[in-house]
């Protein structure tokens, strides 16, 4: 690692990061270490969650957070002198991520998850690069206008989601009762409101605003404003990986600490997006500046 990173690793820690010293200069542990001895890397990509980690038109993953991971990726590449690091990209869904990510099958996840407490007790996340509400989408012109107007109603979501419990504690709380249906992503939970099967799709706000900008017809729907919860995302990496986290906490904060962020949130947040050049409309919230500005894995 060159003198400057070095010194910057340090600056990193007085932000609030825990940053380690090169991996290159210690005995490496953990992913490093398997990445180390494979000769590659294995990153986990979803397949419809616009604009953070979804196909292209070439079935190629791309996206906001696919973007962020391979900074990681040039990271380890430089980090470990391995200019010739295979990168394998591996499918995910909500429901099968995290036991991927466990198993070793996966080295970090890249899509659009939840830094939440419970899942630490599973595994790590780095910085986190977006926030967001909990809510609906509906069609434009349903009845449908708060989540209390749910009730003995029909909805979508999709499996292994925070939705879920969110949504089951609040039939809980109100004391109403909502049919579930689950898509196995968010296309299949998209795709049962488009087809009338549901009264609302009930996810996260930018991935409803991303499915209902590639919709046929996108001025059919509408997103209700009221929130189950607000939410951080960030990528994936198993617990208990001190080096690996290092590495990812100090190359994620260098691009938010630089501003380069600004430049990767507007391409694909505030810009013509593949591969329908669609524009998700969706700037900068004050929550998303701060999670920049104070780079942190504080999970909800």
């Amino acid at each position: 690692m060159k003198r400057t990173s070095i010194l910057f690793a340090g600056l990193m820690v007085s932000v609030g990061l825990t940053i380690g010293s090169s991996a290159s200069a210690q005995e490496l542990t953990g992913t490093l270490k398997k990445i180390k001895e494979t000769g590659s890397i294995t990153v986990g990509h979803r397949e419809s969650s616009i604009p953070f980690s979804y196909l292209d038109d070439k079935q190629q993953p791309i996206g906001y957070s696919m973007e962020l991971c391979m900074k990681v990726v040039d990271a380890v590449k430089a980090d470990l002198k391995m200019p010739n690091l295979k990168i394998n990209l591996q499918a995910v869904t909500s429901s099968n991520r995290i036991p991927l990510l466990q198993n070793g099958t996966i080295d970090m996840e890249c899509g659009s998850t939840t830094n939440s407490v419970v899942r630490q007790q599973q595994v790590a996340f780095g910085p986190t690069y977006f926030v967001i509400n909990v809510t609906a989408a509906v069609k434009k012109n349903s009845t449908v206008n708060s989540l209390i107007d749910l009730a003995n109603k029909p909805i979508s979501t999709t499996s292994g989601t925070t939705a879920v419990p969110l949504l089951k504690a609040y039939e809980k709380t109100k004391s109403i009762d909502v049919k579930e249906i689950y898509g196995k992503d968010h296309a299949e939970s998209f795709l049962l409101l488009a087809d009338d099967r549901v009264a609302a799709f009930v996810m996260d706000d930018i991935l409803l605003a991303g499915q209902i900008a590639n919709a046929k017809n996108p001025a059919d729907y509408r997103i209700i404003p009221e929130s189950l919860r607000q939410e951080p995302y960030s990528m994936m990496l198993r617990k208990d990986d001190a080096q690996f986290k290092a590495l990812v906490d100090k190359t994620i904060g260098a691009v938010m600490k630089s501003g380069e962020i600004n430049k990767i949130y507007a391409k694909w947040f505030v810009s013509p997006i593949p591969p329908k050049n669609a524009n998700l409309n969706f700037p900068m919230t004050q929550p998303i500046k701060d999670a920049f500005s104070n780079p942190n894995d504080k999970g909800v």
